[in-house]
C-alpha cells in the first residue's frame, strides 16, 4: 500500500514538472511563431521598433494582434502560477513559481515595447519613449539579481500609479559602480533562501558610498535562540539578553564584555557606552568635568535645553555614536527621539532596539529620511568632529536645517577639533544664522591645549520671505 502511494506521489511530481516544462515551451513557441509570421529578421535590424511598416493603420493592426497573443500567454502563465502557489510543498513549488514569474516578466517587457507603435494619437506610456540607455546600469553588473533590481519596473496596467509614476525606479548609491565585486558578492544568494551572514560587507558598502543598497530576495539571518525582550520598564537601564544578538562578526561575544573596562572590544568610539550604570546613567543629568579641580565642561544638560522651549520639544533625532541613552533620558520627559547610528565594531543598533528605543541604521552619506520642517530637535555628539570635511559639513548642516521646523533646536554636543581649525568650523555653524541660546568653547585638557570642545544650542529662525 505504501509503495503504491509513493508511486502515485512520484507520478504526480513528474507530471507537475512536465506540465511546467510544456507550458514554458508553449509560451516560447507562441512568441516565436507570432513574430515569425509578422516580422522578418531584417526588420529588427532596420529599426528599433517592432514595426517597420509604411502604413500606420497596418502597423497598429499587427501590433494589436501581437498584443492579444501576448495577453493570452500572460494569462496562461499567471493561471499556472496561481495553481502552483496553492500546492502543499511551498518550498519546491515556490521556486517553480519564481521561475515562471521571471518568464512572465520577459513576456511583459516585450508587450510593453509594443506600446510605442500603438494607435495614432494615443497617449504613450512614458517609459516606452526611453532609449536603450535606460537600462545601462543593469548591463554593468554580471549578477542577475542586481540586473533585475536596477531595471525600471513599469506598472502592470501601463498607467500612472497613485504616486504619479509610470513605474518603479529602484536606486543604488553611485559608489556601487566602483565597488562592483563587493556588491556582486553581496547580491550572490539563492532567492527565497537564507541570506549570507554578511552585514559587515553591507556596512562597508554603505560607508564607502554604495548607499542605498539594493533590496534582496532572501531571509535575513537572526539569532538562533531569540528570547523575548525585557518589559519596557526594565529594558531601558538593563543589559539585554546575549542570545538576542548575532555575535559572530564582533570581537566581544556578550554584553558583559562590552560593558567592561577591557581595551580589546574591537571599537574605539564610545567605548563606555555599554556601561549603563557608571558611564551612561549620569549623562545629560549632571555635569561631567574633565578635571575635578576645575569647572571646565562642554556639557549641556537636558533640563537646560527643554527649559528654552517649554512644552515645544516633542520629537527629534539623535545623530550620534551611542546606545540610545540620550533617547532614554528624553523619553523620561515625554520626548520621542530616533537614534541614528551604525554598528562600529559593536551591536549599537541591536542595543538601542533591545532597550525599547528606535534605531535608525544610516550613515553620514545619506540624506535624512524626514520631510521638511518636521522635527523639533536634532542632537549630535561624538560623530561630527574635526575629521569631517568642511564642504560635507555644509551639506549635513543644511540637511539638518531642512528637516528642522522653524523654532526647532540644533544641539551640538561636545564637538572637538584642532584649536587652529576652530574658527573655520564655527563659521560653518554661524552661516545658518541661528539664534544662539548656548555657545561653549573649552580646551580639551588631555591634548595639551591643542584641541578644543565646542557645544552649542541653536534655534532655527522663521524665514517667511525666503
Amino acid at each position: 500500500m505504501r509503495k503504491s502511494n509513493l508511486i502515485k506521489k512520484l507520478g504526480a511530481w513528474r507530471g507537475i514538472h512536465r506540465l511546467i516544462f510544456i507550458l514554458c515551451i508553449l509560451a516560447l513557441l507562441i512568441c516565436m511563431a507570432t513574430f515569425s509570421k509578422i516580422y522578418s529578421f531584417r526588420s529588427f535590424l532596420a529599426s528599433n521598433s517592432f514595426c517597420n511598416c509604411n502604413n500606420s493603420i497596418n502597423c497598429y493592426t499587427i501590433n494589436h494582434h501581437v498584443d492579444l497573443t501576448l495577453d493570452t500567454v500572460i494569462q496562461k502563465i499567471q493561471h499556472e502560477i496561481d495553481i502552483l502557489r496553492q500546492l502543499p510543498n511551498e518550498k519546491v513549488f515556490g521556486k517553480q513559481a519564481i521561475f515562471l514569474a521571471d518568464i512572465l516578466n520577459l513576456v511583459e517587457s516585450v508587450q510593453n515595447l509594443l506600446v510605442q507603435n500603438s494607435e495614432p494619437g494615443a497617449v504613450l506610456h512614458s517609459l516606452s519613449r526611453q532609449t536603450e540607455q535606460v537600462n545601462e546600469p543593469a548591463e554593468y553588473f554580471l549578477t542577475e539579481e542586481i540586473r533585475k533590481y536596477v531595471r525600471i519596473k513599469p506598472n502592470r496596467l501601463k498607467k500612472q500609479n497613485f504616486m504619479g509614476a509610470n513605474g518603479t525606479f529602484t536606486s543604488i548609491g553611485h559608489a556601487c559602480f566602483s565597488m562592483k565585486s563587493e556588491l556582486e558578492e553581496y547580491m550572490d544568494y539563492d532567492v527565497g533562501e537564507m541570506c549570507n551572514d554578511d552585514w559587515r560587507l553591507a556596512q562597508k558598502l554603505m560607508v564607502h558610498g554604495c548607499d542605498p543598497l539594493p533590496r534582496r530576495r532572501c531571509f535575513a539571518r537572526a539569532p538562533q535562540l531569540y528570547n523575548k525582550p525585557y518589559p519596557i520598564n526594565e529594558s531601558i537601564w538593563k543589559l539585554p539578553d546575549d542570545k538576542n544578538v548575532r555575535w559572530s562578526q564582533y570581537r566581544c561575544k556578550n554584553f558583559t564584555c562590552l560593558a567592561s573596562n577591557s581595551s580589546v572590544k574591537g571599537f574605539f568610539k564610545c567605548t563606555d557606552c555599554f556601561n549603563l550604570t557608571h558611564h551612561e546613567s549620569p549623562r545629560w543629568i549632571v555635569h561631567s568635568y574633565q578635571d575635578a579641580n576645575s569647572e571646565m565642561t562642554a556639557d549641556i544638560l537636558i533640563a537646560e535645553v527643554l527649559n528654552l522651549k517649554p512644552g515645544e520639544i516633542r520629537i527629534g533625532l539623535d545623530f550620534s555614536v551611542g546606545t540610545g541613552t540620550f533617547a532614554a533620558r528624553m523619553r523620561e520627559h515625554n520626548v520621542t527621539i530616533v537614534s541614528a547610528t551604525i554598528n562600529l565594531g559593536a551591536p549599537f543598533n541591536e542595543m538601542i532596539a533591545l532597550r525599547g528605543l528606535i534605531p535608525l541604521y544610516m550613515t553620514i552619506n545619506q540624506r535624512l529620511p524626514f520631510f521638511d520642517n518636521t522635527l523639533d530637535l536634532i542632537h549630535t555628539t561624538r560623530f561630527l568632529d574635526g575629521w569631517i570635511d568642511f564642504v560635507l559639513l555644509d551639506f549635513v548642516l543644511y540637511d539638518f536645517d531642512r528637516v528642522l521646523r522653524p523654532g526647532g533646536l540644533i544641539w551640538i554636543d561636545s564637538f572637538f577639533c584642532l584649536k587652529e581649525e576652530l574658527n573655520d568650523y564655527l563659521e560653518a555653524f554661524k552661516i545658518l544664522r541661528y539664534k544662539q541660546h548656548k555657545w561653549l568653547v573649552v580646551p580639551k585638557i588631555d591634548k595639551d591645549d591643542s584641541e578644543v570642545f565646542f557645544s552649542a544650542v541653536l534655534e532655527k529662525p522663521p524665514r517667511p520671505f525666503r
